[in-house]
């Protein structure tokens, strides 16, 4: 379930033996024996490039959703009226379908982000659990999928952009600036290495996305020497 107006968030299990918590548990070993971003981004052997965008969009979502959890129930987030909150120069309007897109203040879109991808991920049709890991790697494999999966990254972005802008100062506050920059780290390191980001939506966090990504190729010519 998405982060709620209690500051309460229950983030997305991976079930234990099935192929994505397979490929999650060999980020976290990665991760945790020392290597780098660049290492823990890139496909495994033998994996599906499809499967492990898809573990990442559910890990990312939790990721993001811990970070909002924390400053969710805050009082503050309620003095945004509609259109405020956003990085400068552009404002995100939501839209869940069909129609109009409407102006929501930030803290709402993120919230209405959050539960949005939650619904996405539980949805077994969309987010298929792999106790057949034939069916889940068939619909993971699938245009809509991938499709779906760009849309997830996309709004993940967004959410990231909306917290620097208007809420690094709190979580700077509460010592939770370093796992920010940490998750966002991590987070670019993976959209830059299979391209999930129009560039379009990477301008408006353009200063911090620029020496993000210069560490990520400076890594990856350093590898390929």
């Amino acid at each position: 379930m998405p982060a709620s107006s209690t500051g309460t968030f229950q983030p997305l299990r991976h079930r234990s033996g099935t192929m994505r918590e397979r490929l999650h548990a060999y980020t976290k070993r990665t991760l945790g024996a020392g290597g780098s971003y660049n290492d823990a981004v890139a496909l495994p052997d033998g994996e599906s490039c499809a499967a492990w965008v898809a573990v990442h969009a559910i890990d990312f979502y939790n990721d993001v959703s811990t970070i909002w959890a924390v400053m969710s129930s805050d009082p503050y987030l309620n003095s945004f009226r509609p259109g405020e909150g956003f990085p400068s120069g552009v404002e995100y309007r939501w839209s869940d379908g069909p129609g109009e897109a409407l102006s929501v203040s930030a803290p709402v879109y993120i919230e209405k982000v959050l539960g949005w991808i939650a619904e996405q991920i539980n949805d077994e049709s969309k987010f298929p659990d792999d106790d057949d890991e034939t069916e889940a790697l068939r619909v993971f494999q699938t245009p809509q999928f991938a499709a779906l999966c760009g849309q997830i990254f996309r709004r993940l972005f967004r959410v990231y952009g909306i917290i620097y802008s208007s809420f690094f100062g709190t979580l700077e506050a509460l010592d939770m600036a370093p796992h920010l920059n940490s998750c966002f780290k991590h987070f670019m390191f993976f959209c830059t290495e299979f391209g999930l980001l129009p560039e379009r939506e990477v301008e408006p966090l353009e200063v911090l996305v620029k020496p993000i990504r210069k560490k990520y190729y400076a890594a990856k010519q350093a590898t390929s020497r």
